[in-house]
């Protein structure tokens, strides 16, 4: 008996964790198909200098799904690495360590800030006054402030959420305070304060892994694994139409300017959902079209910025809440894996979201160079060396915005597309969730088990994973 056919759309994380797992399985016979060259999306990586170089700020979580973290240090081996987390958030112009540590929270916390979550404390235990956020719909704002206090939201969550959604928090869904804050509650900060003393951490507490070549090495080697169990993978790929009329579906596509078709039995698609539904034929209805079109994607420029010195500072990362400062985040790549190679340069990695409306997005690198050194010398933290060189990257889908009402959107598009016989959307872009690299491999995983090999697949199964799904929490 042949084999069902499974064509996967997207070799992002959970695209190469479906297609390993199939291809373990023997369950079904896979083809892959990539827009970009290469694997790993936005959780990709790429050699610059000398440094390998990630799209943004990644690590591997030790929350990571005991199954996916057995099988990455099976795949990477001796170059997964463990390292202590050594970054900090600028917080009323004073830099605070993070994660979280009691001894610095003590000494450097800004006093009016201190001062004032006291008393958002003593107000959470003998409430009243007129304190109305707990009233009407729950919103971003609401919950946070009710969980945290007035002075945490109004000095780093609200201007944090304003720079990296473009929005108001009170214009924000509820379901963005639920699945994009861990710490959403002082209970919760008091636990991650405390978990940073020895003899009360958790393991894997104030830690992550991180690739010798990379973040993006993690792809690198699931796409390795999974062309030598008989994936096929097809690069360089602009997808036309995605037929699942009858029992002819096919995915066609546009490939060095000739057009192709490949026939299959299911298509698995981890692309843009809203992209999906503007692909498929029969022709999507037009009121699930507009409900797509209410969905709406943050975007996000990343400026590299190549330095003639070993180090910048000894941090990985650091956090910019302030909206007077342009950029939200910066990481240093050779902090992560402790590179001390190529002597004399570091490249320094500034995220910078925004719309592709915005005048921002069309700006030069020389441009773009000049508002991160502004960026920095403003957060007192200046470039003191010469800049070699500056170069960009741009992501136009980097995050999907929670404005109030969106689920109502993506419920409605989500249910048709579920409806679609032998389609099947997962990953970040397929569920329009902010979830880490761990948690989209988990989806493939959790679809690949789903199909067993006379091509049969367990809705019901899929539908109990999709639950779980929900209760994901990005990991910061």
């Amino acid at each position: 008996m042949c084999k069902p056919r499974v064509a996967i759309l997207g070799a992002g994380p959970a695209g190469l964790g479906a297609a390993f797992q199939l291809a373990r399985q023997q369950s079904a016979e896979v083809t892959v198909l990539e827009q970009n060259s290469y694997v790993g999306g936005n959780a990709g990586s790429f050699e610059l200098n000398g440094i390998h170089l990630d799209y943004g700020s990644h690590r591997l979580h030790p929350a990571c799904d005991p199954e996916v973290l057995r099988d990455i240090r099976s795949l990477l081996k001796a170059d997964l690495l463990d390292r202590p987390r050594h970054g900090r958030i600028r917080l009323r112009r004073r830099w605070i360590h993070f994660p979280l540590k009691p001894l610095d929270l003590a000494l450097k916390l800004p006093p009016a800030f201190a001062i004032g979550t006291f008393g958002d404390i003593l107000r959470k235990q003998f409430p009243g006054g007129n304190d109305n956020s707990g009233c009407g719909k729950e919103t971003f704002a609401s919950v946070l402030q009710a969980g945290l206090g007035r002075t945490i939201c109004r000095d780093f969550y609200f201007p944090y959420a304003r720079k990296l959604w473009g929005t108001e928090p009170e214009s924000l869904s509820a379901i963005q305070a639920h699945r994009r804050v861990s710490a959403g509650s002082l209970a919760k900060i008091v636990r991650k304060v405390l978990a940073a003393i020895p003899g009360l951490k958790p393991e894997g507490s104030g830690r992550f892994f991180y690739p010798v070549k990379g973040f993006g090495q993690i792809s690198e080697a699931y796409y390795q694994a999974a062309v030598q169990a008989g994936v096929q993978f097809h690069f360089n790929t602009s997808l036309t139409s995605v037929n699942m009329q009858g029992a002819s579906r096919s995915v066609s596509f546009l490939q060095d300017g000739q057009e192709k078709t490949i026939e299959t039995d299911n298509v698995w698609s981890t692309i843009p959902i809203t992209v999906l539904a503007r692909l498929l034929m029969p022709s999507v209805p037009m009121k699930v079209l507009e409900a797509a079109e209410n969905l709406a994607y943050r975007s996000m420029i990343l400026v590299y910025l190549i330095l003639e010195q070993n180090q910048f500072t000894e941090y990985d990362a650091h956090y910019f809440p302030e909206t007077a400062i342009g950029i939200s985040r910066l990481s240093e790549p050779k902090n992560y894996n402790a590179s001390i190679q190529p002597e004399g340069k570091t490249i320094l990695c500034a995220e910078l979201p925004c719309s592709k409306d915005d005048d921002v997005w069309t700006q030069s690198d020389e441009e773009l160079g000049t508002l991160v050194c502004e960026s920095l010398a403003a957060a007192g933290i200046p470039i003191q060396t010469t800049v070699l060189e500056v170069v960009t990257r741009r992501l136009p889908q980097a995050y999907p915005i929670y404005t109030n009402g969106y689920d109502e959107y993506f419920d409605q598009l989500d249910k048709w597309l579920g409806g679609v016989d032998g389609l099947l959307t997962f990953g970040r872009q397929g569920v329009f969730a902010h979830d880490n690299t761990h948690h989209a491999l988990f989806m493939g995983y959790s679809a690949a088990r789903c199909l067993d090999e006379e091509g049969q697949f367990d809705s019901s199964q899929w539908q109990r994973y999709r639950e779980i799904f929900k209760t994901h929490v990005v990991e910061d």
